[in-house]
């Protein structure tokens, strides 16, 4: 069993940056795919980006040349980078892992943690 929690989130202007942490409770190593998703008020959730065990990395264009997804295995973490952060990136933001390449469905999921952009 592998616990996710994230960290990170919070209040941002608009333009300006936040770093988001998912710490597991387990080795990340085992897992093959990590990603961040999202779930804006009233929406369906979304991913945001995922990074496999080979660092190969995948985002949609929404957020493509603004978030940046890596990942430590010595620290079990894996970071989203925000940055030029938008009104529309405001949102719920969960950290996923799966023990398969073909995603989804994910094995485990984070509590989640709320990022608001807004002047």
């Amino acid at each position: 069993q592998v616990r996710l929690v994230e960290s990170g989130g919070g209040l941002v202007q608009p333009g300006g940056s936040l770093r988001l942490s998912c710490a597991a409770s387990g080795s990340i190593g085992t897992m093959f795919v990590m990603a961040w998703h999202r779930q804006p008020p009233g929406k369906r959730r979304e991913l945001v980006a995922s990074i496999t065990n080979a660092g190969r990395t995948n985002y949609p264009d929404s957020v493509k040349g603004r978030f940046t997804v890596s990942r430590d295995a010595a620290k079990n973490t894996v970071y989203l980078q925000m940055n030029s952060l938008k009104p529309e990136d405001t949102a719920v933001y969960y950290c996923a892992a799966a023990t398969r390449w073909f995603v989804p469905p994910y094995d485990y999921w984070g509590q989640g943690t709320q990022v608001t952009v807004s002047s």
